[in-house]
């Protein structure tokens, strides 16, 4: 068993994982997972550069996970950076306070990097069940950036393009600083007609609608399996690998997108880091399921962060 760390840190969120690992069996045993909001992308999308507040919420979390890390003696760490900080004229500022905080550097991957992560992390305990269909159309819906990848046992075709919770959210819904609550029909339409020209992209490189099974990754995703199923509180345990149905999807995004901030919030599953977010998100989910014709989605609450895991081990 080797014990190691990964840190994922994305547009919206930076996560930790310490886990042993034992590649002789595949088992990957979780010692801590965590999850938070730093919107580190905040402006990315206009600005060109990350902002100082944005900055120093991630460099917050960093702090914190470096604790956890010592205090689990973890043998190796990964730190992985994706959307943003791909995208960022002041990305250096980001990787020096990285590498003082945590003693590593932080690898600013490619897309088709991500890609693999996210697949290797979503798919490695799916084989060898015979009710999930090979191909997987595996999906990860982030905050910059939706990564979309098909394989059996290894990747097939990866794409990574520029939709994403947070990226959508800001470019289309954010009027004087303040988000659109509830968007109007033309702010959707135009969120809708960005994801659909994504899809076209994607789908140059990814054959989309081969896939058998789609399994669905990220913090979108896996909030609206916890609100199709109602729960009192977040359960990563209900979520993962739960099925959630076209229809039911629909549902829930038109929801999500004719409510307003205090109607989000209340609901007891949504973390208070995506409530202006999720609308966006869904409608990225609810798109990839028309253009594939997938009838539902395989949520896993495994995904890039178990793959930089595996990678490290």
């Amino acid at each position: 068993m080797t014990r190691v760390a990964a840190v994922d840190c994305g547009t919206n969120s930076i996560r930790l994982l310490v886990a042993d690992a034992d590649p002789g069996t595949g088992a990957l045993v979780d010692l801590d997972r965590r999850m938070t909001i730093v919107r580190l992308g905040q402006g990315v999308d206009r600005t060109g550069r990350l902002a100082p507040e944005a900055l120093e919420r991630t460099f917050a979390a960093c702090r914190e996970y470096a604790e956890v890390i010592k205090e689990h003696g973890a043998q190796r760490l990964r730190f992985v950076a994706t959307s943003a900080s791909r995208d960022a004229e002041n990305r250096d500022e980001f990787v020096r306070g990285v590498l003082d905080i945590l003693g590593v550097e932080p690898e600013v991957i490619s897309g088709d990097q991500e890609a693999e992560f996210s697949f290797t992390g979503a798919t490695r305990e799916l084989t060898g069940r015979d009710d999930l269909a090979k191909p997987y159309l595996v999906v990860d819906i982030g905050g910059g950036s939706t990564e979309f990848v098909v394989g059996e046992d290894r990747v097939r075709a990866a794409r990574s393009v520029d939709i994403g919770c947070v990226r959508m959210t800001e470019r289309h819904l954010v009027r004087d600083g303040v988000v659109t609550d509830p968007p109007t029909q033309e702010q959707i339409a135009a969120i809708r007609a960005d994801i659909e020209a994504a899809l076209d992209l994607a789908e140059e490189t990814v054959p989309l609608r081969e896939a058998r099974t789609l399994v669905g990754l990220a913090g979108s995703v896996t909030t609206v399996s916890a609100i199709a199923q109602d729960l009192p509180e977040y359960d990563s345990a209900a979520i993962h690998h739960s099925r959630i149905g076209l229809d039911r999807v629909r549902e829930i995004t038109t929801r999500l997108l004719a409510s307003t901030h205090a109607e989000r919030s209340a609901i007891p599953s949504m973390h208070p880091g995506r409530v202006d977010v999720i609308g966006a998100g869904a409608l990225v989910l609810l798109a990839v399921m028309e253009r594939t014709g997938a009838r539902e989605v395989v949520v896993s609450e495994h995904d890039i962060l178990d793959g930089i895991a595996w990678s490290v081990a």
